[in-house]
C-alpha cells in the first residue's frame, strides 16, 4: 500500500491545558514517536490536529502518549460543533467563576489581617484576640484557615505546575506553584518557629503575598475561559444559517421536507423573503437573491433559467424553482464552516516569552537554591542556616513578578482597548498584532459603507435635477432595491416631495415604468430604453465613464426622452483613506479582497491608496489568499465584516472584524472595532506594540531583582563578613519587583493613540 494514502488526519481534543508551553510539551513529545508525520497542538481550540500512519502506530497509542504527560485526549470530533460542547465550555467558565470568587472571599479578609498591624497609623484595627505579638498563635492559625481554601481554589496551578516541572517541561503554573509555595514554605517555617516560643517569626508570615497572587492569576484564567468558551460559537451561528425545511416538487406535489433528506436532482421551491436550501440551479422563474451573507456583496444579484443559487442566500421578490446540485458537506456553507474549523484547528499558538524563559529559570533557581543550602550545612552550618538559605533564595527569586509580568500588561493592554472601542479576545491576539507585516481588506462594508449611494446626476435636453429627482424617486418609492432606495434617500436628503405613481410596472432584469404626474417615466438599464424606443446614443460616453469608475449607471427617461443618467456606487467610509496612509507610515503593506468586478475594484483602490487588489475572489479563496501571504513570512490582518469573511478571518494571524458586520465574523475575529472605524485598526496595531514594549520591560524588572538578590540570599556577602540577606528582606524585594511589574503594566491605561 502507498504510504501517502495510508496517512490519516484526526482532531483529538485535549483537556488539561493551561498555557503554550504545554501545547508545546504535547507536540515536541508526539513528533519523536514513529509514524507521526504531523501534529500541531491548538491551545485556544484544546485540539490537537495529527497526521499519522495507522500501520506504524495506532489511535490509542496516541492517546496513551498524551495521558502521560499528565493530559486528558477526549473522544474524537466526528462534526461540528455541538451544544454539548458548548455546554461544557459553559460548566467550565462557571466552575472557574467559583474559583475566583471563594478565592476574592477568603484573600481579602487575609490581606487585612496581615497587613493591619503594619498599617495601624491607616487605623486599621484588628481584633485584641489575635493581636501579633499578644497572641501570635492565634493570629498565625487565623491567617492559615484563611489561606487554605485559597490554596484549595488554585490547586489546580500547583498539580499542573509541579507535574509539568516533573516532565522537565516547567509553564506558567510551575511559576505560580514554585513562587507561592516558596511563600508559603516560609510563612509554614515561620508558625513552626512560633510553636517553640520564638515569637518574632510572627513579622515573617507572607500567607497573604501566596493568597493574593493565586486571586489574580485565577481572575486572568477566568478571563482567558470565558474567552476561549466563545471560540465555537462562530460555527455554530454559521450552521444557524441553512433553513431547517425545503419545499420540494414531486409528481406536481409540493411537500415539505428537513433539508437533510433532499438528493441531489431535487426540484425545489423556494418564494419570495424565504432561504434557499441548498446550492443548485435555476430551472424556472426569476428573481432578485440577496447573497451578502455569503459573498459580501451588498447587491441582490438577478436570477434566471440557468443561474447557479447558494444555500443560505435569501430569496427577494420572485417564485423560483431550482434543482438541487449540492447537498449536506457539499455545499457552499458547508465548505465555509469545514474551512473556519480548519483554521480554528491549525492556527499555532504563541510562544509567550515567559513561558521560554520559565524552562530554563525555574530549574536553575532551584538547583541554585538546593546547592547553597547544601554547601553551608556542609561547611558546619546548622540545619536551620540552611533552611533559611534555601528559603531566601526561592523567596527572592520567586518568579511572581515573572508570572504577573504578561498577563498584568495584557489585561490593561486590552481594557484599555476596550476603552477605546477596540475590543480584543485574549492576549495573544494583542501579542501577535505587533508583528503585523500585511492587513487585508474586505472591500464591501470595510472600506466601504456597504450601502449604495447616489454619486452622479448627469442631466440631458433642458431638464433640471430637482425635477427629475422627483420623478425618479416617486417611482422607486416603496422600492426594496438598494439602488431604488438610494434614490429615495438622496430625495429625502433635498427634501424633495414625492407625487403619487400611477400604473407601476417591474420588468425584471430591465428597469421599471410608471405613471407620474400625467408624464411617462422609465428608469433601467440600456436594453430597457432600447426596448422603449428611447434615444440615449448621445450619453454613450457619459454611461462608459460612470462605469469605468465601478459605479452602476442608470437613465431616467420622462416622455420617451433621455432625461439623466444616474450612477450609485457603494462610497467609501470618512475614514479609509486616512487609515490606510497611517498603515503605509507603519511600514504595513495593504491589500483590498472582494468577489467584485476588477474595474469596479480597482476604481476603490486608487481612491483609498490600497497596495494590492484581488479581485473576483470566491469566499473560499478569501482564506487561501490570506494563506498566500503567511506563505511568504508575511504575518497576516484580515479586516472584513461578512460571514464570507469568516474562514479568512480565523485564517489570519489576527483577524480583525467590523462592530457593524455579522454576528459570525464578529465571533470568528480576534479583534472587534466596535465603533466601525477603521482608523481602530491603526490604534489595535498601536496597542500591540506598545503592549508587547510594555511586556519586556516588565520581564526586564521581574529578573533585576532576582539577577541582583539570589547572590546575596546564597550568602555571597555573608562569605565576606556582610549580612546574611533575612528573608523578610527578600520577601520584601520579590513583593517590589510584582508592585513595579504591576505599576508598569498600569501605565497603559492612560495611554495616548
Amino acid at each position: 500500500m502507498d504510504t501517502q494514502t495510508a496517512i490519516k488526519d484526526i482532531q483529538i481534543p485535549v483537556e488539561g491545558m493551561t498555557c503554550a508551553a504545554c501545547s508545546q510539551t504535547i507536540e515536541r513529545r508526539l513528533k519523536k514517536a514513529p509514524g507521526i508525520s504531523l501534529i500541531s497542538v491548538n491551545l485556544t481550540t484544546e485540539m490537537a490536529n495529527v497526521s499519522y500512519d495507522p500501520q506504524q502506530i495506532r489511535l490509542s497509542e496516541i492517546k496513551q502518549l498524551i495521558t502521560k504527560l499528565g493530559f486528558t485526549p477526549l473522544e474524537l470530533r466526528t462534526g461540528p460543533i455541538t451544544d454539548e460542547d458548548q455546554n461544557k465550555k459553559q460548566l467550565e467558565i462557571k466552575h472557574m467563576k467559583q474559583k475566583l470568587w471563594v478565592s476574592i472571599v477568603f484573600s481579602l479578609p487575609l490581606l487585612y489581617v496581615a497587613m493591619g498591624p503594619m498599617l495601624s497609623w491607616l487605623r486599621w484595627p484588628v481584633p485584641a484576640f489575635m493581636a501579633p505579638m499578644q497572641f501570635p498563635l492565634v493570629y498565625v492559625l487565623v491567617q492559615i484557615a484563611l489561606v487554605i481554601p485559597i490554596v484549595i481554589a488554585g490547586k489546580k496551578f500547583y498539580q499542573v505546575g509541579f507535574k509539568n516541572i516533573w516532565h522537565l517541561s516547567p509553564n506558567m503554573d510551575s511559576l505560580i506553584a514554585i513562587g507561592t509555595s516558596s511563600a508559603l514554605l516560609y510563612s509554614l517555617f515561620s508558625a513552626w518557629q512560633i510553636t517553640t516560643g520564638d515569637f518574632t517569626a510572627v513579622n515573617h508570615l507572607y500567607f497573604e503575598t501566596a493568597g493574593v497572587i493565586i486571586t489574580l492569576i485565577l481572575l486572568g484564567k477566568t478571563l482567558e475561559t470565558i474567552s476561549k468558551g466563545k471560540t465555537s460559537e462562530a460555527i455554530k451561528k454559521l450552521i444557524g444559517l441553512a433553513p431547517k425545511f425545503a419545499t420540494v416538487v414531486q409528481n406536481g406535489q409540493e411537500i415539505q421536507l428537513p433539508v437533510e433528506e433532499i438528493e441531489v436532482g431535487d426540484v425545489l421551491l423556494v418564494r419570495p423573503g424565504e432561504k434557499i436550501a441548498v446550492d443548485g440551479v435555476v430551472v424556472e422563474g426569476y428573481s432578485s437573491v440577496d447573497e451578502s451573507m455569503l459573498t459580501g456583496e451588498s447587491m441582490p444579484v438577478e436570477k434566471e433559467v440557468g443561474a447557479k443559487l447558494i444555500g443560505a442566500s435569501l430569496n427577494k421578490t420572485g417564485l423560483l424553482h431550482y434543482k438541487a446540485e449540492k447537498v449536506g458537506d457539499e455545499t457552499a456553507l458547508a465548505q465555509i464552516i469545514k474551512l473556519v474549523e480548519q483554521a480554528q484547528g491549525t492556527k499555532a499558538p504563541i510562544a509567550r516569552l515567559a513561558d521560554i524563559i520559565s524552562g530554563y529559570f525555574v530549574p536553575i533557581v532551584i538547583g541554585i537554591a538546593l546547592l547553597a543550602s547544601i554547601a553551608w550545612a556542609i561547611s558546619g552550618q546548622d540545619l536551620v542556616f540552611s533552611l533559611k538559605i534555601f528559603i531566601a533564595i526561592l523567596v527572592i527569586a520567586c518568579p511572581c513578578a515573572l508570572g504577573l509580568a504578561t498577563p498584568t500588561a495584557i489585561m490593561v493592554g486590552t481594557g484599555r482597548g476596550a476603552e477605546l472601542g477596540i475590543l480584543v479576545k485574549g492576549g495573544e491576539a494583542l501579542e501577535t498584532a505587533h508583528k503585523i507585516q500585511t492587513v487585508i481588506f474586505d472591500k464591501t462594508g470595510t472600506l466601504t459603507k456597504g450601502t449604495p449611494e447616489v454619486t452622479d446626476w448627469i442631466l440631458y435636453n433642458d431638464h433640471n435635477e430637482m425635477e427629475t429627482l422627483k420623478f425618479a424617486a416617486s417611482a422607486e418609492y416603496g422600492s426594496e432595491h438598494p439602488l431604488g432606495e438610494a434614490i429615495v434617500r438622496a430625495a429625502e436628503s433635498k427634501a424633495v416631495v414625492l407625487s403619487k405613481t400611477h400604473h407601476f410596472s417591474a420588468v425584471p432584469g430591465r428597469g421599471i415604468s410608471a405613471e407620474i404626474d400625467g408624464k411617462q417615466i422609465l428608469i433601467g438599464n440600456q436594453k430597457f430604453l432600447l426596448e422603449n424606443q428611447v434615444d440615449e446614443s448621445f450619453a454613450l460616453e457619459d454611461f462608459n465613464h460612470i462605469a469605468t469608475q465601478g459605479k452602476t449607471p442608470m437613465y431616467l427617461s420622462i416622455d420617451g426622452k433621455l432625461a439623466a443618467l444616474i450612477g450609485a456606487a457603494d462610497v467609501l467610509k470618512e475614514t479609509s483613506k486616512a487609515a490606510i496612509e497611517h498603515l503605509h507610515k507603519m511600514g504595513i503593506q495593504t491589500v483590498m479582497i472582494t468577489g467584485d468586478h476588477k474595474a469596479t475594484a480597482e476604481a476603490i483602490a486608487r481612491s483609498v491608496g490600497i497596495d494590492q487588489v484581488l479581485a473576483e475572489v470566491l469566499p473560499a479563496d478569501k482564506a487561501n489568499a490570506v494563506k498566500s501571504f503567511q506563505s511568504l513570512g508575511q504575518c497576516v490582518a484580515m479586516v472584513g465584516d461578512g460571514i464570507n469573511d469568516a474562514p479568512a478571518l480565523v485564517q489570519a494571524d489576527v483577524g480583525i472584524a467590523i462592530g457593524s458586520g455579522t454576528d459570525v465574523a464578529i465571533e470568528s475575529a480576534d479583534i472587534v472595532l466596535m465603533k466601525s472605524d477603521l482608523m481602530d485598526v491603526v490604534k489595535a496595531i498601536s496597542l500591540s506594540r506598545k503592549t508587547i514594549t510594555n511586556i519586556k520591560q516588565n520581564l526586564f524588572w521581574a529578573f533585576f531583582y532576582n539577577i541582583i538578590g539570589i547572590p546575596v540570599a546564597a550568602g555571597f556577602l555573608y562569605l565576606f563578613g556582610g549580612p546574611l540577606l533575612n528573608p523578610i528582606f527578600a520577601a520584601a524585594a520579590m513583593s517590589f519587583s510584582s508592585v513595579s511589574v504591576v505599576t508598569n503594566a498600569l501605565r497603559l491605561k492612560t495611554l495616548k493613540i
